[in-house]
């Protein structure tokens, strides 16, 4: 499988310009440059950058200038420590990933759809040459994780006429595109066959989603004092997630019950995405991963250093989720005394 040179190794930059209160305090502050320079001491190669339309727009889709500024400062600083850069727009008019964010109608809504395209037309004409005369690379990810199944379809139809929007301002310019059941391992297949020679299929991985997610406060039926030790049989995996997800999700049912996860769990979920991908000269990356922080350092440890041998195995690039706090934070304090063996394996 084709390799995605220059975005193996990388970090969200989560809750800066996306799920975040948008106050002038979060926006200034919450990442500064001075953690630009601690990835790239990270040894990381890349950062994603959630993005969320109303940082670019007004309410009636008139540009906000401060925003696109803000973007140009990111890649200012990209340059001086050497980083690439995914632009990945995390929430358009219409659809969030998140219902809380009370973002709907985006799918149905012609209006929403020309406001994305324009959006787009406007984000690529302005970044299609941010890097020209430098080693570093922009990537356009055109939208966070579609939720439905049911959108499938539509959004296969929608992606292609953003792409085409986007090519006649950045020929050549990768475009990362996920599929649905938020960017799902296990909907890569029915993305539509790549645009063309520049295109990415973008999945996510929280699997197992119980260990993952274990607590998680924002899951309807789960414990929020729930502890899954990454080392649960698959039985109990099993047992627990119909308790507190409500959905298995991916199966645990090709696995011994009484076994664990371990590197063939990952081979097996990621096996079909990665058939896929080599049959259509397509490449594959992981745009988010990453383990709650209510995980024990240790456990936390177990599941990257896992993860991470399947993903150096078939080449797969990919983005930890997150840099700071966001429930997942790689460079919150809880992480100090175990962050030189975890950089290994980001």
């Amino acid at each position: 499988m084709k390799k995605f040179y220059g975005f193996m190794h990388g970090v969200n930059l989560g809750g800066w310009f996306s799920q975040c209160d948008y106050s002038e305090d979060r926006l200034n502050n919450f990442i500064k440059e001075e953690d630009l320079k601690v990835i790239s001491g990270w040894k990381m190669d890349h950062i994603r950058l959630p993005i969320d339309y109303n940082i670019l727009e007004n309410k009636d889709g008139s540009v906000k200038e401060d925003g696109y500024a803000r973007i140009d400062k990111v890649i200012e600083w990209c340059k001086k420590y050497n980083l690439n850069m995914i632009l990945d727009l995390h929430k358009t008019a219409g659809f969030s990933f998140d219902k809380g964010h009370k973002e709907s109608g985006f799918f149905e809504n012609e209006d929403y759809q020309k406001r994305f395209y324009n959006l787009w037309d406007n984000l690529s004409k302005h970044y299609a040459n941010a890097f020209k005369g430098t080693k570093q690379e922009i990537c356009f990810e055109i939208l966070n994780e579609v939720t439905d199944k049911e959108y499938s379809k539509k959004w296969n139809e929608i992606a292609k006429n953003c792409i085409k929007i986007i090519r006649i301002n950045a020929p050549d310019i990768k475009i990362l595109v996920g599929s649905y059941w938020n960017n799902s391992v296990a909907a890569v297949k029915d993305l539509d066959e790549p645009y063309d020679e520049n295109i990415v299929y973008n999945f996510h991985c929280y699997e197992p989603l119980l260990f993952t997610h274990q607590g998680a406060p924002w899951i309807d039926k789960m414990n929020t004092s729930l502890k899954v030790p990454f080392n649960t049989s698959f039985s109990e995996y099993k047992k627990l997630t119909e308790e507190n997800v409500g959905q298995v999700g991916t199966s645990f049912d090709g696995f011994a019950p009484d076994s664990i996860p371990d590197e063939s769990y990952f081979e097996t979920i990621f096996a079909e995405a990665i058939s896929v991908a080599e049959k259509r000269n397509v490449l594959l990356y992981c745009g988010e991963y990453g383990v709650i922080d209510r995980a024990t350092p240790e456990d936390t440890i177990k599941w990257y250093k896992t993860i991470s041998s399947v993903f150096n195995k078939n080449g797969i690039g990919r983005a930890a989720w997150s840099y700071r706090q966001m429930d997942f934070g790689l460079s919150d304090a809880r992480l100090d005394s175990v962050r030189d063996e975890l950089l290994k394996y980001l």
